[in-house]
């Protein structure tokens, strides 16, 4: 696909972008690129983002007439907003009823001009095209409220891709389903069974109709909290699919402290996501998964760390994976993906997990990991006293090339230390005198003659007749910062009061040669610290990973020593 770049004369505009210029739904303008030939091929971008010509675009929308006036779909939602105001779920669910085949009578709430324009567009392509466009406005409408009400759509696209295909006939459950989003997304057939429970009814029974009108899949949606009164406690699913409430600490903790689901241990009152997750896992039937969406946080908090060892004791944690930021609606942090799997047997259980870090990438690009981003770990590594489940940390350090960044530190340490011996200049002794009781001049005194200037914390000569290093070094001596020290020992250096000695400017410039070397000397010591410091941890580390071996160590495993625990000489 053609990558050219936007320009004054060749702008290129995104699919959401045509959608406002024609007033209606991106999932209108996909439609379009589906049913019209002549519909302007893309001119750049990516298979996922693909730019189109914003010249062609609106040539093609004035000769198909589209976007000249008010739309019937823009119409229908302006209806429904009058009509329902903040109930507008329950507009969107008496339009999905109106249009379902096995429940079309008019409900009695429905204004009868959204009744003409549903059923008019409804003709014009399908009745599940209809309510899909009136969730993904509800969905954008909510998105710019800056809500977590809905999953957004960049969400969907991820929790799609890693779920990827599944069995015809699976069983699929989401326990809080909101509008259905994630339920509807994943899998595909009408031989796929789809269970899900919510606590807003407007939203469960939305989610209903949504599967209803398709009425290409089974469906079976009911009202409540899932987690303290679980409609389906029986039901073993193939795939649980799950965007849980965030951060809420009233998730029933004290009623359902013996629950039988909290197999991995009890969450606590701040730990409700980790609630969410053993909710799903305890509706997973024996090598069937679990794709949970999880902040980031759930991932290194102290309060979850049993739970999180027990996961990975256990086998059960196959994958998390850590998204782009600006994937979900209201969060700017990245939000992870955890993957779990119930094991068939003991031995079924997974012995490493693997850890995705796609935080580098545009959260509307492509979704498969490059080698880079991808690790796999072995259990015994994540269980320490955090239990970090953080993918960077893990990506980063298993593609850090040890050998060269060892002897990167190494030669530069060797060079800063060497530089360090030739930059103290030959200074000699003599007897201790304050070299300032002798003839000198206030900086002060400088200033107003017009010999020495500010700049944006040093004073900077300009005169011929003084030395800036010279200046400098006198100002920091030890001389003038015990003038500025107060009886209470408080410190505070005020540099027009201070005093330089009055001397020739060929001594002033041996003076101020030495001050500029003493000046590098503490600037090099300061990176020298800083090298030791990396390259010792460096070199502890890569020893005890098998990253460094010292010289002249095989590095093949054949020649070490058998264990001291076993007898007989080498």
């Amino acid at each position: 696909m053609p990558d050219t770049p936007a320009s004054p004369t060749n702008p290129l505009v995104t699919g959401s972008d045509i959608a406002r210029l024609a007033g209606v739904t991106r999932a209108a303008v996909s439609n379009w690129r589906r049913r019209y030939d002549d519909f302007p091929a893309p001119s750049g971008g990516g298979a996922n983002s693909p730019l189109f010509d914003l010249a062609e675009v609106q040539a093609w929308l004035n000769k198909q007439r589209k976007g000249q006036d008010v739309s019937d779909e823009v119409q229908l939602w302006q209806v429904l907003r009058g009509a329902y105001g903040e109930e507008i779920l329950g507009g969107l669910a008496d339009v999905a009823q109106l249009l379902t085949a096995l429940k079309g009578k008019k409900p009695s709430a429905l204004p009868q001009h959204a009744v003409d324009l549903a059923r008019r567009l409804a003709e014009e392509r399908s009745p599940s095209e209809v309510v899909s466009d009136l969730a993904e406005r509800f969905t954008d409408s909510v998105r710019r409220a800056g809500s977590d009400q809905v999953t957004s759509a960049r969400l969907v696209r991820a929790v799609r891709h890693f779920v990827g295909d599944i069995a015809s006939d699976a069983v699929v459950f989401d326990p809080a389903c909101g509008i259905g989003t994630l339920l509807l997304a994943v899998g595909s057939g009408p031989e796929v069974r789809r269970y899900g429970q919510e606590s807003d009814a407007r939203s469960a029974r939305f989610a209903q109709l949504r599967g209803d009108v398709a009425a290409e899949t089974h469906i079976d949606v009911t009202q409540g909290d899932s987690l303290r009164s679980d409609y389906w406690p029986d039901l073993k699913a193939d795939l649980v699919v799950c965007d849980p409430p965030v951060s809420d600490t009233d998730w029933g903790r004290e009623e359902l402290l013996l629950d039988p689901r909290w197999e991995l241990g009890t969450p606590s009152r701040a730990e409700g996501e980790l609630a969410w997750l053993q909710h799903a896992y305890a509706h997973t039937a024996p090598g069937g998964r679990v794709v949970m969406v999880m902040p980031a946080s759930v991932a290194y908090r102290k309060a979850g760390r049993r739970i999180r060892a027990e996961l990975v004791r256990r086998g059960i944690l196959t994958q998390v994976t850590a998204l782009a930021p600006g994937t979900a609606v209201a969060h700017a942090l990245p939000v992870h993906l955890w993957h779990l799997r119930r094991p068939q047997t003991p031995d079924d259980s997974a012995t490493t997990v693997r850890m995705v870090d796609l935080t580098s990438n545009d959260p509307d690009g492509p979704l498969e990991a490059s080698a880079e981003q991808v690790t796999e770990v072995a259990q015994i590594d994540l269980l320490d006293d955090l239990v970090d489940l953080t993918p960077g940390r893990y990506v980063e350090e298993s593609h850090r090339d040890y050998g060269t960044e060892y002897e990167t530190l190494r030669r530069e340490l060797s060079e800063q230390v060497h530089r360090l011996t030739e930059l103290l200049p030959a200074l000699i002794g003599e007897e201790p005198t304050s070299i300032l009781d002798g003839p000198s001049v206030s900086i002060a005194d400088l200033v107003r003659a017009g010999l020495v200037e500010f700049g944006d914390s040093e004073p900077v000569s300009t005169s011929d007749q003084l030395d800036t290093d010279f200046l400098r070094g006198f100002l920091h001596s030890t001389a003038n910062s015990r003038r500025s020290t107060s009886a209470s020992g408080t410190f505070r250096l005020d540099s027009k009061s201070a005093r330089i000695p009055q001397m020739d400017i060929s001594v002033q410039r041996r003076y101020g040669s030495a001050f500029r070397a003493l000046r590098e000397f503490d600037e090099r010591s300061r990176r020298v610290a800083e090298l030791s410091r990396q390259i010792a941890m460096l070199a502890r580390d890569g020893l005890g990973n098998g990253a460094l071996r010292p010289q002249g160590c095989s590095s093949s495993r054949d020649g070490w020593r058998r264990p001291l625990t076993e007898s007989g000489t080498d």
